[in-house]
């Protein structure tokens, strides 16, 4: 039977969808369940509200909230463009957050690692949702511990490859430490988007945004698929200053001549025959947005991942190129 209303805890099931309002009721991400349980579980949904590592504008420690908010309305029908209901064919549940206590920041990576080490442990996946770009370093580590080294796909308008001491609590450094330690292997990994200067590439494949403007998506989505292999475990870390702030004006660090949410989602949308191993979705500031566009275009870019794993769980979507090839419907000549 079809839980009507509050689903995020009234469902019993962990398929299928609950029947709320989009106007209200419980939040969670998707109205999933909101559960600890992690029997029989594809994907877990985690917040991490921490934004102490930014060097602009703070507010993205409410970005889990914003995300959450924002994908009721992106819960209530079928995948597009896939045409399929994901979650028929994956198990996802929302974690809640990572608790963290503010007064003591230096904890951020061994508190971030430990709770992302829980989940992935039960054979579970991560999707997860920021606070700053720094909180990726700490889910690297955890999901190194179990894949190895891996590709890195980073849609960003920043490298975040500067130079620190080691030790610092960066948003802008994290990437360059975590392929020092091996984490990431920068030569199997691409950084997409960037659009700010760094002199030095430190091995990262870089496709900077104005080349995706000249040269289009499907040269950025050959560009990905040479470098990328399919049995690399590859981690997907989504910044959404990635986006031009005509799209995403919600984040801290903003960068004109950004991609739109077009070409992200179709470059997003073309991975799915990767090892993918775990996303992260970052940099949501729901203050500095006034329409929920930020926090909208994060919801529908992580619901669309799990589309892309719910393919992997024998979900039968309709391509691009297939849907391009319809006719249009009614009765109007084109």
């Amino acid at each position: 039977m079809t839980t009507v209303g509050d689903g995020a805890f009234r469902r019993d099931n962990l398929y299928g969808r609950s029947n709320d309002m989009g106007f209200s009721g419980a939040l969670s991400f998707l109205r999933r369940k909101y559960t600890r349980d992690l029997t029989g579980v594809d994907v877990a949904v985690t917040g991490i509200p921490f934004d102490s590592a930014t060097s602009n504008r703070p507010g993205a420690r409410f970005g889990p909230r914003g995300i959450r908010a924002a994908s009721t309305e992106v819960a209530s029908l079928d995948g597009f463009p896939f045409n399929f209901n994901p979650f028929d064919h994956l198990a996802v549940v929302d974690y809640g957050d990572v608790w963290l206590d503010y007064g003591f920041p230096q904890n951020i990576v061994e508190k971030v690692e430990k709770h992302a080490d829980k989940i992935l442990k039960q054979g579970t996946s991560l999707l997860s949702f920021g606070g700053d770009h720094f909180v990726t370093y700490p889910l690297l580590r955890s999901h190194s511990k179990i894949h190895g080294p891996i590709s890195l796909i980073h849609f960003d308008a920043h490298s975040d490859t500067w130079d620190d001491d080691g030790d610092r609590l960066d948003h802008g450094s994290m990437f360059l430490r975590a392929a020092r330690e091996g984490i990431v292997v920068p030569e199997k990994s691409v950084q997409i988007g960037i659009r700010t200067q760094n002199n030095c590439t430190h091995g990262f494949n870089i496709l900077h945004a104005p080349w995706i403007h000249t040269h289009g998506v499907q040269e950025a989505i050959k560009f990905i698929h040479d470098i990328v292999k399919t049995a690399d475990p590859v981690y997907i870390t989504f910044d959404v200053d990635c986006l031009d702030p005509a799209f995403a004006p919600g984040t801290g660090t903003p960068v004109v001549g950004g991609l739109s949410t077009v070409q992200a989602l179709s470059i997003l949308h073309s991975l799915g025959d990767l090892n993918l191993i775990g996303m992260d979705i970052v940099e949501v500031a729901p203050a500095y947005d006034h329409a929920e566009i930020t926090a909208l275009a994060a919801a529908t870019i992580g619901h669309d991942y799990l589309c892309l794993l719910a393919q992997k769980k024998g979900a039968q979507a309709r391509t691009i190129g297939t849907m391009l090839d319809e006719k249009p419907s009614g009765n109007a000549k084109i």
